[in-house]
């Protein structure tokens, strides 16, 4: 398990995935899902490159922020009340990682996209290993069709679908009132041998410090010895 430092509030050892309401099913239905089938499905392309990679596949990518904990509620307001967290450690073992943000016009801007046109320039554009780096860059500034600025985020991506079990989910992310039926799901899950079960522990997005910090001091963790 990796280690909450509440000493450092503009840190975090951990990213968190928020679910977002898809195809008529609600934020719950979907985390549901991913924890289900841990699996966390990169089902979009991301980074400079995602309109114009040869094969789109290899910018698709699972997304995660590196946002504090006790600032969760930034990204709960735009997306869900419902999530998870890994750390970082674990997503840099899966090569995953945090993204790059750079400046729409700047010099590195430029410099990046020229590797892309030379790419593309190539006899066989889809052997470029500027491909390996486009789903980690992205490029905010202000566009004709308007501002896109999401640098707050911290974004961290990993290309492809993020496969783990329940002993890489460091917590999940739940709203207050359902921790209780949360936490007598799981348990039946793993009494009915159901499906995975979590005991890790569970905030609400939108706690302060020291609700956050209380939850991980005091949270049980002998069911990691098999007790």
């Amino acid at each position: 398990m990796s280690e909450y430092r509440p000493d450092w509030h503009d840190m975090s050892n951990f990213v968190v995935h928020f679910a977002s309401p898809s195809e008529g099913k609600r934020a719950y239905d979907v985390v549901m899902s991913i924890l289900w089938e841990q699996n966390l499905r990169a089902v979009n392309p991301y980074g400079v490159a995602r309109r114009i990679a040869p094969d789109p596949s290899t910018q698709r990518s699972a997304c995660l922020s590196e946002v504090p904990l006790h600032l969760l509620a930034r990204l709960a307001s735009r997306r869900s009340s419902y999530g998870l967290g890994f750390s970082k450690q674990f997503i840099l073992e899966k090569g995953g990682g945090p993204i790059w943000y750079v400046e729409h016009g700047s010099p590195s801007d430029r410099a990046i996209r020229a590797m892309i046109a030379s790419a593309l320039a190539a006899e066989d554009p889809k052997s470029d290993p500027v491909w390996a780096l486009t789903p980690f860059i992205d490029s905010p500034g202000d566009y004709a069709g308007g501002s896109y600025r999401f640098e707050w985020e911290r974004e961290w991506r990993h290309v492809g679908d993020l496969k783990f079990n329940t002993a890489h989910v460091e917590f999940l992310i739940v709203p207050e009132k359902l921790h209780g039926p949360a936490t007598s799901f799981f348990y039946e899950a793993r009494e009915d041998n159901s499906g995975p079960a979590y005991f890790c522990p569970i905030i609400d997005p939108y706690w302060d410090m020291d609700q956050v910090r209380a939850t991980f001091e005091n949270h049980d963790y002998s069911w990691m010895r098999g007790q």
